[in-house]
């Protein structure tokens, strides 16, 4: 199953406005989002521009980076980092 990887604008000028750090970065996985803050893509990926009147995602998103690739996720928490794993099955 394709993996999308977007930035959130919408999340960050909300950050810098009320002084947060909330992940700007969304991994897209069927119907699955995961929140972070920094991604690794363990194989091949592209990214991929579409500024025609559909964006490439439902949520508006027109730049996204797509890849068949395991991907790890990293989010930064108070306590202790998280860090999630999203394996793509190769069935």
């Amino acid at each position: 199953m394709k993996t999308y990887i977007h930035v959130n604008q919408h999340v960050i000028r909300a950050n810098k406005k009320h002084g947060k750090d909330d992940p700007c970065i969304t991994v897209k996985r069927g119907k699955t989002n995961t929140y972070c803050h920094e991604v690794e893509v363990h194989g091949p990926s592209k990214v991929r521009y579409d500024g025609g009147e559909k964006p490439i995602l439902s949520c508006g998103a027109r730049v996204v980076i797509e890849t068949n690739s395991d991907v790890v996720c990293m989010t930064r928490d108070v306590e202790k980092d998280v860090e999630i794993h999203i394996q793509n099955s190769t069935t």
